[in-house]
């Protein structure tokens, strides 16, 4: 499997100074702590904090786990880049064209404080991302909306101030899933190289079509 070089940014916050690091490998996750921030709130579930499901991605081919380390030793927050499984419309464009933003989370003391953002600029600096199509689904029964005081439509409306910066767009699509809630948003960005054939069949998948 290809390896990649791992970059890292200095955040400095009100709690301390933060790495934010891309390409980290499993033995990278594993040599960290959780910060115990994360974990099971009373309406909201993280999806990644269990140490082996950070490990799983990591290894897999040409994914982006992104880091926000704090004091060295603890993850405050994480984000990951990877190819969507194999049973989801998006793996259906062409082998390996799209590539999903599948998990940014930040630990609820550590938010509101530029950190998601920063993970989100580190999986742009991918040396494939011109050849791809990036793309995020928010789910909105995914989000921690008490934690972060919100309601649905405010969070959406977070999530594309968060996104839009770095190129993406939001896109209507029929996908199914995604149709279940109108607060659910589907965003991406289309890389400089993508090919005209490839943007037009991805116009066409967003409606479970082929050109």
């Amino acid at each position: 499997m290809r390896r990649y070089a791992q970059n890292e940014i200095h955040l400095s916050t009100s709690l301390g100074e933060l790495r934010i690091r891309s390409f980290c490998t499993p033995e990278d996750v594993r040599a960290l702590n959780f910060d115990r921030q994360f974990g099971t709130h009373a309406h909201f579930r993280s999806l990644y904090t269990k140490r082996e499901s950070l490990e799983h991605k990591a290894e897999q081919p040409d994914t982006s786990v992104v880091l926000a380390i704090a004091d060295s030793a603890h993850i405050v927050g994480f984000g990951v880049l990877a190819y969507p499984d194999p049973e989801e419309r998006w793996a259906g464009l062409q082998p390996n064209v799209m590539m999903e933003v599948n998990a940014i989370e930040v630990s609820r003391q550590w938010r509101s404080k530029k950190i998601a953002k920063g993970i989100v600029q580190m999986m742009m600096v991918h040396p494939l991302i011109e050849e791809k199509i990036a793309y995020f689904v928010g789910y909105s029964w995914t989000w921690d909306l008490d934690g972060n005081r919100m309601s649905a439509q405010q969070y959406r409306q977070m999530m594309m101030r968060l996104f839009e910066p770095f190129g993406f767009q939001e896109y209507n699509t029929n996908e199914p899933n995604i149709c279940l809630k109108p607060e659910n948003i589907f965003m991406a960005r289309t890389g400089s190289d993508v090919s005209q054939e490839t943007r037009q069949a991805f116009k066409w998948l967003r409606y479970g079509q082929s050109p």
